[in-house]
């Protein structure tokens, strides 16, 4: 294998995120461009894995100061043939033989002791890996304990690449728990610590050989981002590279994908995308002549949650559309948006969850998709929605800012805006409205959007041009 990708999710096996997604398309894009690559992930007791066949690769005990624990790294049958990469799943008895991928109190103990059965089982390869790529801070030690701890001195020659998919979320942990790492000279502890704790993000950036984030913008943002990681940021500026990234145009393809009730192309993309409006508007009483806007979602501080029962209510008050809310998360955000809807009976309604074919279906049906996200490191939302022909309206941040270029610019296909208040969003809705009512431009935007090339390709060879440079 050329390289390795290591991370708590993939998906078909777990998804919570984003991360999901591009972990699970961007190797098996790397692999059809001659690159080869696998992933490494922890085993969950899941669906996937019920339904999955597996053979034992390797086996290994793996400590955490005095407590041991039996661990097997699987390999998927087939997942070559299925997935387009080799897929592998670390089981630690105790530990990762869990449902969910996080939440958990012993989440620290379940990642270190991941991270340390993954570079046990690399360490007895035949022939080493060109680049081990390393995702968010659940995998951030690895660069660390590569270059530091004596047990794996025989592979510090093995570059490694950390992708940034979200700098808020650091994995920090007290140095009580310093027992957990295998042994190093303790004078390098000054790699793994930040603000007085062990910081897994900030080691991984200090110990890795290039850090990417998944998008330029965002990798311009986060000097300023108040991640408390900002002067890091700032110092390792060198060692950054912002790559957008992609979607798996297999998976969103509104000609083939069996989870939307008419398959559509450019050509016929009228006809498509009523067929899947009049579905939606039957399932949730909705009006189908009027436009649709949804949100599809977590319902999270980042993603606008505490204001979206605002904007919804100042948007639909101002004009004459529907909306359409499918996420979970906060509880008062969720019974906020619920209370709109005796207000807007057969204007507006709620699915609140996650169902993985509604929001194929609505990515095909509705016309417009809001992102007011307070951040957003790269966004897969406004691809889904471009590919499908489902104008986005944004904020100007992260990967939102250089995906979407508004409809007041030359060459504009989507709405953007600037501050993440119940005003401006609820503006930005009015611009979508006023759209939408000149039929000619909306209908010939919504043919444009679709042609936008956002698939994997390109990433995955600014990638590739990555590793060659760091591996030669």
């Amino acid at each position: 294998m050329k390289v390795i990708h290591v991370s708590a999710e993939c998906y078909p096996a777990a998804k919570v995120g984003g991360l999901a997604d591009v972990v699970g398309a961007l190797p098996k894009y790397q692999t059809n461009l001659g690159y080869e690559a696998a992933v490494v992930m922890p085993f969950y007791d899941n669906k996937y894995a019920k339904e999955t066949k597996y053979k034992t690769d390797f086996r290994c005990k793996v400590s955490l100061a005095k407590n041991k624990y039996k661990a097997k790294v699987y390999r998927v049958e087939n997942s070559f043939k299925e997935l387009g990469y080799h897929l592998y799943q670390v089981q630690i008895e105790g530990l990762l033989d869990r449902e969910n991928v996080y939440g958990y109190e012993d989440d620290t103990e379940r990642f270190i002791a991941f991270q340390k059965v993954v570079l046990d089982w690399i360490l007895q390869f035949e022939n080493a890996p060109k680049v081990i790529h390393c995702h968010d801070h659940h995998t951030g030690l690895i660069p660390f304990m590569l270059t530091q701890c004596i047990k794996y001195q025989s592979m510090r020659s093995v570059p490694t690449v950390f992708t940034i998919h979200n700098a808020q979320y650091q994995g920090e942990f007290s140095f009580e728990k310093l027992e957990y790492l295998p042994e190093y000279n303790l004078e390098q502890s000054g790699v793994l610590e930040w603000d007085y704790a062990i910081n897994p993000m900030a080691a991984a950036i200090k110990a890795c050989w290039r850090y990417t984030t998944v998008s330029p913008n965002y990798m311009n943002e986060l000097p300023y981002a108040a991640t408390g990681l900002d002067w890091l940021f700032d110092t390792e500026r060198e060692k950054s590279v912002g790559i957008i990234n992609g979607i798996d145009t297999d998976v969103w393809n509104p000609s083939s994908d069996k989870m939307i009730a008419k398959n559509f192309t450019v050509r016929t993309v009228e006809a498509g995308k009523k067929a899947n409006k009049q579905l939606i508007c039957e399932k949730f009483d909705l009006d189908p002549e009027k436009p649709l806007v949804a949100f599809i979602g977590r319902l999270v501080y980042q993603k606008g949650a505490d204001i979206m029962a605002g904007i919804f209510d100042r948007a639909l008050d101002a004009n004459d559309i529907n909306g359409l809310v499918l996420g979970s998360g906060d509880p008062h955000a969720e019974y906020l948006l619920n209370e709109l809807k005796d207000k807007y009976q057969g204007r507006y309604n709620t699915f609140i969850g996650y169902d993985e074919e509604l929001s194929h279906l609505i990515y095909a049906g509705a016309d417009f998709l809001i992102m007011p996200s307070r951040f957003e490191p790269c966004g897969l939302n406004q691809l889904y929605a471009l590919r499908y022909g489902t104008i986005p309206v944004v904020r100007t941040t992260g990967g939102l800012k250089d995906t979407v270029k508004d409809i007041g610019e030359k060459g504009g296909f989507g709405i953007r805006h600037e501050h993440v208040t119940v005003d401006d969003v609820a503006l930005a809705i009015t611009r979508a409205n006023k759209l939408y009512n000149n039929t000619a431009e909306f209908k010939r935007i919504r043919k444009e959007i679709m042609k936008i090339d956002n698939s994997w390709e390109n990433s995955a060879n600014e990638y590739i041009e990555l590793y060659n440079l760091i591996a030669q």
